[in-house]
């Protein structure tokens, strides 16, 4: 017998994976928009329109859902009338003290999401704003004409309304949004919310400014005072081995114990959304207001020799590791988890891409993304699973994790990660309701050290390649997967 033991029902549906969940979020922060994305029509790196046409291909392959602009903590001190028409440039006084030239604005963002077929997630500024700047910013994209700011949109080129869909009423308001307490948030949230309006057959998803971590006070505080006015509440939540302020850790000189720690630390992320979860149960039974996790990743120390605030850092098979987990815990929670937005795209924190001049690469974690996206909008495959555990220096974890998902053509995806960093791991599947064998195939990303990772010298050093380690045989499946491992199976419906 196998030392992990999972039974997947075929034809028994959990729910359905949103889409969303597979979510981005792109900042003014170091190099993250500008270089990262934005290189201007005068650059002699290939753009399209400005924008990078080799990042912008990379992120396309991944069908990004949704993206989410402008921040973080910088949207609470972003003015957009400064981002359209004639620019103004403003301090950029959270990320690097730089100077925002605010040549990337409205227009950009929302070509940018044009070119990426997906949705466009903006987030007010409530910190430092106003209700009317908030209320005119959302009648300029989407109010279709004869008004002061429809009148100013199609001056500044732009004829047409944007369909906005998601739009967040501020950002960590506990913190750089402001240091409010909730009972405070709650009130401005009601107020502001009120002017975030539907014009020209447009409707938005709004989105309240949610806890950090394990602020249990502040979602039952949002939720008691303002359910009713939100559709959705944000978590925050990163993978920090170390300690915030003392030192987080290097991305990639890390000891075995760092490894651990940091998988124990990406588990967590189940405890809160259960937690958080039960809280929102209590005012919202029925589910309606979706958890939006719109900030979440691995946070180590900056890369040596680049500007702390810029918070640039490299991306190993861990980074790999940690997102795998996070996206099946996601699964599971799909009924309340909605929307999840990754920090951040490119340059930035746990970024799917890094630039560096005219070089660009993609990271382990891209990787990532790229074999998971077949589980967007599918439907989740009841599944239970018994494991062994991985253990080091007495602690325990479960060392697989598994997710299975059908899509519309009855094609099944399975995904399963093995974080364990020596030991290989051995498991049966029981695929139950599956009446008929099936074409099938698998993918694998692994390394064979810890901090494996790619670098402008060598981009494909961890890259997924064919996996053949497993075997098929009516409905059983049995698989050996490496340490450290993610794997992809897939079984065609048509054959």
């Amino acid at each position: 017998m196998s030392e992990h033991q999972a039974v997947i029902q075929t034809d028994i549906v959990k729910g359905t994976i949103n889409k969303n969940i597979y979510g981005h979020f792109a900042e003014h922060l170091g190099r993250g928009i500008y270089e990262g994305i934005w290189v201007g029509t005068d650059s002699d790196i290939p753009n399209i329109n400005g924008i990078r046409k080799d990042v912008l291909e990379a992120l396309k392959q991944l069908h990004i859902p949704v993206l989410r602009w402008p921040g973080g903590c910088f949207a609470d001190e972003y003015h957009w009338a400064n981002g359209v028409g004639d620019r103004k440039t403003m301090l950029n006084t959270h990320w690097g003290g730089t100077i925002e030239s605010n040549e990337f604005g409205t227009h950009e963002f929302m070509m940018l999401c044009e070119l990426l077929e997906c949705e466009p997630y903006i987030c007010g500024n409530v910190g430092s704003g106003t209700v009317q700047e908030m209320a005119e910013w959302i009648e300029y994209m989407t109010f279709e004409e004869g008004t002061p700011m429809s009148d100013w949109r199609k001056q500044n080129g732009r004829e047409e309304p944007w369909k906005l869909k998601y739009f967040g009423v501020g950002n960590e308001n506990w913190g750089c949004g402001g240091n409010m307490h909730p009972e405070y948030y709650a009130d401005l949230y009601r107020r502001f919310q009120t002017y975030v309006r539907n014009y020209s057959g447009n409707e938005i998803y709004k989105i309240a400014g949610g806890a950090n971590v394990d602020d249990f006070n502040w979602t039952d505080v949002l939720m008691k005072k303002a359910a009713g006015l939100m559709d959705g509440l944000s978590l925050h939540y990163y993978t920090i081995p170390g300690d915030f302020w003392k030192g987080k850790g290097s991305a990639t000189e890390f000891t075995e114990d760092e490894w651990f720690i940091t998988m124990k630390k990406a588990k967590y992320i189940d405890e809160l959304i259960q937690k958080h979860g039960t809280i929102m149960d209590r005012y919202d039974p029925e589910q309606r207001v979706g958890l939006i996790i719109d900030e979440w990743g691995t946070w180590f120390d900056p890369e040596p020799g680049t500007n702390p605030g810029f918070l640039y850092q490299q991306n190993t098979i861990r980074d790999a590791l940690v997102a795998a987990s996070h996206f099946h815990i996601f699964h599971q929670h799909c009924r309340r988890v909605q929307m999840t937005n990754i920090a951040q795209t490119v340059n930035v924190l746990q970024a799917m891409i890094l630039t560096e001049g005219e070089r660009m690469l993609l990271t382990p974690t891209y990787h990532v993304f790229d074999m998971f996206k077949v589980h967007q909008d599918a439907s989740l495959l009841d599944t239970e699973l018994i494991c062994t555990d991985y253990e080091w220096k007495g602690e325990t974890l479960p060392q697989i994790s598994i997710s299975a998902s059908k899509q519309a053509e009855g094609d099944i995806n399975i995904t399963i990660c093995n974080i364990d960093h020596q030991n290989q791991a051995e498991a049966e599947i029981e695929l139950r309701g599956l009446h008929k064998g099936a074409d099938h195939s698998g993918i694998i990303l692994t390394a064979e050290k810890m901090n494996a990772h790619n670098t402008f010298d060598d981009p494909h050093h961890v890259k997924p390649e064919s996996f053949r380690q497993y075997t098929l045989s009516k409905n059983k499946l049995k698989v050996k997967l490496p340490p450290m491992s993610v794997v992809l199976l897939t079984l065609r419906a048509d054959s």
